[in-house]
């Protein structure tokens, strides 16, 4: 038996959908793992946010396509024909080819975003020489710093836990839902869209204040123009509101008749459907929870407020300039 063979019979299940979501929860700490050595070895966080991106566009991928490399592998065992791979512009098309248009929708945001979100912070990283001060206290200690990669792991799996999830239905599920757009479709995309936005924006705009700042074009100490106006994290909002698009359109899919029977939940009920929210709400708000009270909003108040608390113009922005939400 090959290894491809091995790895599928030891995670196959009896539910199609944990056939396909377990191994693709694996595969984000086997990943990490393996991104974990050199660095500790090296002792160096230099790709430890590149390989986060990594993580989240190969577990996405596995998530679509496990279900067919499973029944190619299985074709293979006994000679059969092998199926075809699925067709994204046929799903997209919304004529089936394995898959469906939502499935497509949700894992190409998460590449998108991940792509744009490793690149960053590894141009970041690299301007600083390879350091990262979140690091400076656990670079050196290896336990800590394999800690690091597997909260990492942990954090890509509950992220994108929604979009997971709605990979791993199976395709009958979807030749059941309705061909029309809903309103959960609709809702969702347009938080993506705008949270994407607004995110990039905010970054883009501290971006240009950094260098400016470097090249002598101002002497400010914080940032108060443009986004950074209307809320004191504009990015960590758009953030938020990116993950709560994403959660609302795959919960769309998984609260029906169709996505409970798909997920094994059916007989629940009201609770059944309750754990399909669970399950697409838990992205948002481990996100938020991440954002408001561990490495996001409290590290950055708190440098701020050390730096310049006593400051009047400091006190003024922060007392007339909401945390959180925008006010425009």
């Amino acid at each position: 038996m090959s290894f491809l063979n091995s790895v599928l019979h030891a995670t196959k299940f009896s539910s199609p959908f944990l056939s396909t979501l377990v191994p693709s929860i694996g595969l984000a700490y086997t990943i990490q793992g393996f991104a974990a050595v050199p660095s500790i070895i090296a002792q160096t966080e230099r790709f430890y946010d590149l390989s986060g991106s990594l993580t989240y566009i190969s577990c996405t991928a596995l998530s679509l396509y496990l279900p067919t490399i499973r029944a190619r592998a299985a074709a293979a065992t006994v000679g059969g024909v092998k199926p075809a791979w699925p067709s994204i512009l046929s799903a997209l098309a919304g004529s089936g080819g394995g898959l469906n248009w939502r499935q497509v929708a949700l894992s190409a945001a998460v590449s998108i975003w991940a792509t744009r979100l490793g690149t960053y912070l590894f141009s970041r990283i690299t301007a600083d020489n390879g350091a990262d001060s979140r690091f400076d206290n656990i670079r050196t200690s290896p336990p800590k710093f394999l800690g690091a990669f597997v909260a990492q792991a942990t954090w890509v799996s509950l992220c994108l836990m929604p979009v997971l999830a709605l990979n791993a239905l199976p395709a009958s599920v979807f030749a059941t839902l309705p061909a029309a757009i809903t309103l959960t479709d609709i809702i969702g995309a347009l938080l993506f869209i705008g949270g994407l936005s607004f995110e990039v924006t905010a970054d883009r705009q501290k971006n240009k204040w950094v260098h400016e700042k470097k090249t002598k074009k101002h002497n400010e100490d914080f940032l108060t123009r443009g986004l950074w106006s209307k809320s004191r994290h504009p990015n960590y909002f758009g953030e938020v509101t990116l993950w709560t698009g994403i959660a609302t359109l795959a919960a769309g899919v998984m609260v029906t008749n169709a996505g409970q029977v798909g997920m094994g939940l059916a007989a629940y009920g009201l609770l059944g459907q309750a754990a399909a929210t669970a399950m697409a709400g838990v992205s948002p708000a481990f996100v938020a929870l991440l954002l408001f009270k561990v490495s996001g909003i409290p590290l950055s108040e708190g440098k701020y407020d050390k730096r310049y608390g006593n400051r009047k113009d400091y006190q003024e922005w922060k007392k007339n300039t909401p945390m959180f939400f925008p006010k425009f």
